[in-house]
């Protein structure tokens, strides 16, 4: 089991945060899956039903979009998941196919608003802490290139440095591939989201993976909260 610790630093800049851990092994994440393909599809009409005639006005004003709409403008950048949303309510797109492990976060987040990264566990070297950049830090993105991270941004570090922010997204070592059997999804919530919603989205995710691995393990599962 990978133990995920919050820093004090974590606590003092974001009063009311919260950092969903999900942790899964025993997965086969090579073949497609029939079943979470028409979960895909479900999701994609139910999004479409539930936010029929929204604008991006509309968007921003639901609470978890609210919320995390604040912390990105904090930064000048906009929510990628709004971006998403938009594609499939608003423009007719699909949710993509990357693998199933992949596919099953994104579905969920696209149901919950809720940001999810997905790690392959065997590639993480604890000890993991949820933490906030600090001028200097640096790491390099799934593309390969190097980024120099803002002060303040929430962080999940290993022993090698920086592997996952908030604004820039994930690091180029830790992703989830086809040969992944052991994933860890991350979702991280900044003030305003809530408890129930990170609960719902590890929920999802969970309910997702066993539509195609209906054996694998779940190692754990639980939300740290920055009151804690």
């Amino acid at each position: 089991m990978l133990t995920v610790r919050v820093t004090e630093e974590w606590k003092t800049t974001y009063p009311g945060a919260q950092i969903g851990i999900l942790e899964i092994a025993g997965v086969d994440n090579i073949l497609p899956s029939e079943q979470l393909e028409a979960e895909k599809r479900a999701v994609e009409a139910r999004l479409r039903e539930r936010y029929n005639g929204y604008s991006r006005s509309n968007f921003l004003a639901l609470p978890v979009m609210a919320a995390y709409e604040r912390y990105y403008k904090r930064f000048d950048k906009t929510y990628h998941v709004l971006l998403q949303l938009e594609s499939i309510v608003l423009k007719g797109k699909n949710l993509p196919e990357v693998s199933p492990l992949v596919d099953a976060n994104f579905t969920a987040e696209l149901d919950t608003l809720v940001l999810t990264a997905s790690h392959d566990a065997a590639c993480l070297q604890p000890p993991l802490l949820i933490d906030v950049s600090r001028v200097g830090d640096m790491f390099t993105r799934m593309n390969g290139a190097p980024k120099q991270l803002s002060p303040g941004d929430m962080v999940m570090r290993d022993s090698q440095g920086v592997i996952c922010t908030i604004i820039y997204g994930q690091d180029n070592l830790s992703p989830i591939s086809t040969s992944t059997t052991h994933a860890l999804y991350v979702a991280y919530a900044p003030p305003g989201v809530g408890v129930e919603n990170v609960q719902a989205q590890l929920d999802a995710i969970e309910m997702n993976i066993r539509l195609f691995s209906a054996d694998c393990r779940l190692v754990h599962k639980l939300v740290l909260s920055a009151s804690d």
